[in-house]
Order: C-alpha cells, then sequence, then structure tokens
C-alpha cells in the first residue's frame, strides 16, 4: 500500500513537472498580443524548480515529524508507564573484560539475548548505555538474572551472572546492568542497579 502511495505520488510529481512549462508558456501570451519570437518550449526566465524542490523538502521533513510521533504513540500504546519495565547494560572503565554477549532472563523466562559488535563494545567503554529490553510486567515481585559472557583478564573466556529482584509498582522501572573493574580483585564486577 505505502509503495503504490509513493508511486502515485511520484507520477503525480512528475506530471505537474511536465505540464508546469506549458502553463507558463500559455501565461506568457495574453489575448490580443503579439507573441514573441522565442519557441514555445523555452525555460521561464526564473524555473520553479526550486520552488517544487522546497515543497518536496517540507514534505519530507512532514513525514519524519509524523514517523516520529508515531513510534512515541507505539511505545506509549504498547507499553504504558504502569507496567513498563526497562533493561539497560552500561560499563564503567571495562579494561578488565571484552563483553561478548548478554542473556537476561526475567523471571525464569529468556527475554533477550544480545551479541555484541566492537564498535559497540567501544560504545559502551565510551560511557554510552544501551536499551536491551523493554517490555511489560504486572506489579508484584520480580527476579532478574543476567549473563555476560567475554573474555576475562589474561584474555580467559569468562562467564558470569547477576541476580536481583525488584518490586513492580504502578510507575516505570528502571533497571541498569553495569560491568565494572574490581582493581582490587584485578576482575570484572556485574552490579544490576534498580533506579527508583
Amino acid at each position: 500500500m505505502f509503495n503504490r502511495c509513493c508511486s502515485t505520488m511520484a507520477a503525480l510529481l512528475v506530471i505537474g513537472v511536465m505540464a508546469m512549462p506549458l502553463a507558463w508558456a500559455a501565461e506568457a501570451k495574453p489575448a490580443g498580443e503579439k507573441t514573441s519570437s522565442a519557441p514555445m518550449n523555452a525555460a521561464p526566465a526564473s524555473p520553479p524548480a526550486a520552488g517544487l524542490d522546497g515543497r518536496i523538502q517540507d514534505v519530507k521533513s512532514d513525514v519524519i515529524k509524523l514517523n516520529r510521533d508515531l513510534l512515541v504513540l507505539e511505545e506509549e500504546l504498547l507499553f504504558p508507564a504502569s507496567t513498563q519495565v526497562a533493561l539497560f547494560v552500561s560499563m564503567d572503565v571495562g579494561k578488565l573484560f571484552e563483553l561478548d554477549s548478554v542473556q537476561i532472563k526475567l523471571d525464569d523466562k529468556v527475554v533477550t539475548n544480545y551479541l555484541y559488535t566492537p564498535l559497540e563494545v567501544q560504545a559502551l567503554h565510551r560511557g554510552g548505555v544501551q536499551r536491551v529490553y523493554l517490555g511489560n510486567l504486572r506489579a508484584g515481585e520480580h527476579q532478574i538474572v543476567a549473563f555476560f559472557t567475554g573474555k576475562g583478564p589474561h584474555d580467559r573466556d569468562y562467564k558470569r551472572g547477576a541476580t536481583v529482584k525488584f518490586d513492580k509498582g504502578t510507575d516505570p522501572k528502571y533497571i541498569e546492568l553495569r560491568i565494572k573493574d574490581s582493581t582490587g580483585k584485578l576482575q570484572p564486577e556485574f552490579e544490576v542497579k534498580v533506579w527508583q
């Protein structure tokens, strides 16, 4: 449906562009005046292409704004604040651990498995925070278990888990899974922080 609408709109634009020079030629010759020696299909002094380009850009910007508003509305409808839970992954330094993947279980059900690219790991090292899950939960007590897989100290395979229990009320719940270095133990630590 969308492709058909786009092709119809493009056809109308092409027809409009092709018809414009004829309309200008008709306006340029009022009734009763002599015609000039210039050919009928000569380009007008100020081409209207700039006006058409401007209108196309306006339509594009309106479509982008509408798309953004629709995405916000969709998120509000699918994940209302009273049942919303969001899980984020972040890194604090992260020199002792090279992250490969994260698996998250919510109430003994796997809700996400995420495999990281080197660029995503670099973004986390620079302070980025990634939302790995957004979903709905009923009010009550819940448990999150997160498994982190990667390379630990001395380039050894490393898999660790972190668990937290939390109460979900009527407000949205935001939970951060943080990877940080423990220089005293010379190993990474994984903590789960529930934001109020």
